[in-house]
């Protein structure tokens, strides 16, 4: 019997590739403007690919002690200053490197929200099951997203990655999810977008899993079958109704 179901929030509850691409948008706007002749949406793809940590490994000796020994803000604020440099504009001040970075976190948070009907969907699932969303991703980016949704609002528990000592696919995140939910691993359903941490970790842990599959494709060196796919969020509803009415 289906008891819990379990819930990424980025790319399957919320829209974050238009909150990115809004925010890019704008921040390459900026770049372009107060740079001269830095090509400004060039700049900004830099700054999401590093922001996400798609690192050379020297990009990540140098990143990582920052994160590690000051914030994640320090370093987004030093990858906005590198990235510049790197096109020639050297000696800029951390307060307009700052500027540059609220603004992005601004703009990003401004336009962040659930896909079309998800909200509808959570109060119907949270009637008959415990809903509890597992997000990976540092407590910088995440607590003001989860904020700005009111995602409290709309299910029973919320799990921060950034705030545990392991994030997905470990199974000590999900063993947390069980317990929070008062169930066994065999009466829930995790959702969520990505392979390597959303249904490596639910499988890893006994849990039936649901891909949201986006436009990605199946990476078959990954080994990861997903139980269910739905292409996009939209067909997460059906899709959940069907599975708890077996």
């Amino acid at each position: 019997m289906l008891k819990a179901l379990f819930l990424d929030m980025d790319e399957t509850l919320c829209d974050t590739f238009k909150a990115n691409q809004v925010a890019k948008q704008k921040m390459g706007e900026a770049v372009a403007a107060n740079f001269n002749l830095v090509d400004g949406q060039g700049f900004a793809d830099a700054y999401i690919t590093g922001i996400y940590r798609e690192w050379t490994e020297a990009q990540r000796a140098r990143y990582m002690p920052i994160i590690e020994q000051q914030s994640e803000s320090a370093f987004r604020v030093q990858l906005i200053r590198d990235l510049l440099a790197e096109r020639g504009v050297n000696h800029v001040s951390e307060e307009d490197a700052v500027a540059l970075q609220d603004k992005f976190d601004a703009d990003r948070i401004e336009a962040f929200d659930f896909y079309p009907g998800i909200t509808g969907f959570l109060a119907e699932a949270r009637q008959s099951l415990t809903l509890v969303v597992i997000t990976n991703g540092p407590i910088f980016s995440q607590v003001p997203k989860v904020e700005r949704i009111n995602l409290a609002e709309h299910v029973d528990h919320i799990i921060i990655g950034g705030e545990e000592l392991e994030q997905k696919p470990a199974v000590s995140i999900f063993e947390k999810a069980l317990r929070l939910a008062g169930c066994e691993a065999n009466e829930a359903i995790h959702v969520g977008d990505s392979l390597a941490s959303d249904i490596a970790g639910a499988h890893n842990s006994g849990i039936t899993s649901v891909w949201v599959q986006h436009q990605q494709p199946l990476d078959a060196e990954l080994g990861i079958n997903p139980h269910h796919t739905v292409m996009h969020p939209d067909e997460i509803p059906e899709l959940i109704r069907n599975l708890h009415n077996r």
